[in-house]
């Protein structure tokens, strides 16, 4: 499916005509991520159909009409920030969702807080999104650097896995994921003896596991994600380097194991907002969202956070009727208490952080699992309060004003 063909599905994806409904103009949803590339898989066009089931599920009850589009930022700010210019310009865009890769994401919320217009990130990760970096126009839907580096960090620790070493992707997001998930190790009484850094999409892992084989850690903590983490895994298997060390991917996910092997990933623990199987509602969904995915995946938690965030969304525009001013709909968005059948019930916190539970997961064992997809087992629920930084310790210039 190539870049023209993506854009017209798109557009396939718009809704009811705006005379079905009470109010006159649709708003108008660009989804910006990976559509090419190392993310293309746990984003990709699985969240506009996700987002797109939303719409399907709740936009004629609440009234509010819905068109989406979609487009690639191919992993570059430059590229990034073009394409919403011309979204928010000449193209009647309302608001930009998604965002994996957290340089991107940046680039484009400058954008957006100078043209004042919202920004949901599901798949952004940075959690400087809510603290230095911060931005009234922005909420941060599904999870961040410090809900994975933190919960996983303090577990494995706490379980026994004293050093670390890490293999860490060398741009923001990896940048910060480390960093969370080392001082979550070191205030468990942990330590960490390195890490090696590498660049996007990279093909070959082997001086870099070779570097953390050296290190003599117990731990190996990938901070990468997508093609990049189901690589190093892979190479770490072909390395036998499960039989000494412990990995743990801070992102890994149900995509993951199905790249990866679940033969090659015993004990790989990670944490996660959504597991597709973790309820009546989620294998519902996770149902749905497969039989219209054109790779017949199942739904990451980065996915089913699009869905979530839609119906929000859709529910603070039922109340501001305009879209107009991107302050005035994020605000609204974070007065309303946040309710689905995927997430329940929770709330968008004054930096923009939603909250929500985590949940820590460890994969099966190949005996345990029951077929295919059924990858991962839940270690522990990580509550809310627990789950996600401090407001007071983010340094979100608007929070200390």
């Amino acid at each position: 499916m190539d870049r023209r063909e993506l854009l017209l599905l798109g557009t396939a994806f718009a809704t009811m005509p705006a005379r079905a409904f009470a109010q006159t103009k649709p708003l108008k949803i660009g989804v910006m991520n990976d559509l090419s590339s190392i993310y293309s898989d746990d984003q990709g066009i699985g969240s506009s159909i996700a987002a797109k089931m939303a719409v399907d599920d709740w936009s004629a009850k609440l009234g509010v009409p819905v068109e989406i589009v979609i487009a690639d930022h191919q992993q570059k700010p430059d590229v990034g920030v073009a394409i919403a210019r011309r979204w928010f310009e000449t193209e009647g865009v309302d608001v930009v969702m998604d965002l994996p890769n957290s340089a991107v994401a940046l680039a484009v919320l400058a954008l957006a807080t100078e043209k004042n217009k919202a920004v949901i990130g599901s798949g952004a990760g940075s959690s400087v999104l809510t603290g230095p970096m911060c931005s009234r126009n922005f909420i941060h839907w599904t999870y961040d650097t410090y809900s994975w580096g933190n919960s996983v960090g303090k577990a494995v620790t706490e379980d026994g896995g004293k050093s670390w070493f890490f293999i860490t992707a060398d741009y923001a997001f990896g940048k910060d994921l480390e960093q969370n998930c080392a001082n979550a190790v070191v205030a468990a009484g942990g330590k960490v003896l390195g890490a090696a850094r590498h660049p996007l999409n990279t093909s070959d892992f082997s001086s870099f596991l070779l570097q953390a084989q050296a290190s003599g850690a117990q731990v190996i903590g990938l901070a990468n994600a997508g093609g990049d983490c189901n690589t190093a895994l892979k190479q770490a298997g072909e390395f036998g380097i499960a039989a000494k060390q412990q990995l743990v991917g801070l992102t890994a996910n149900c995509l993951t194991v199905r790249s990866v092997g679940l033969a090659a990933m015993q004990g790989v623990k990670t944490s996660t907002a959504l597991y597709w199987d973790m309820n009546d509602a989620t294998r519902a969904f996770a149902t749905r969202f497969q039989a219209l995915h054109p790779n017949k995946i199942k739904p990451t938690d980065m996915q089913a956070g699009m869905y979530s965030a839609t119906l929000h969304l859709m529910k603070a525009m039922a109340q501001t009727k305009s879209a107009a001013d991107g302050v005035k709909l994020i605000d609204a968005m974070k007065a309303m208490p946040t309710e689905d059948d995927l997430f329940g019930k929770g709330s968008i916190r004054a930096d923009g952080r939603k909250l929500h539970p985590m949940y820590l997961m460890a994969t099966k064992t190949a005996a345990e699992s029951k077929g295919e997809w059924d990858y991962f087992k839940q270690v522990a629920v990580i509550k809310t309060e627990d789950a996600w930084r401090p407001l007071d310790k983010g340094g979100c210039p608007f929070i200390k004003a």
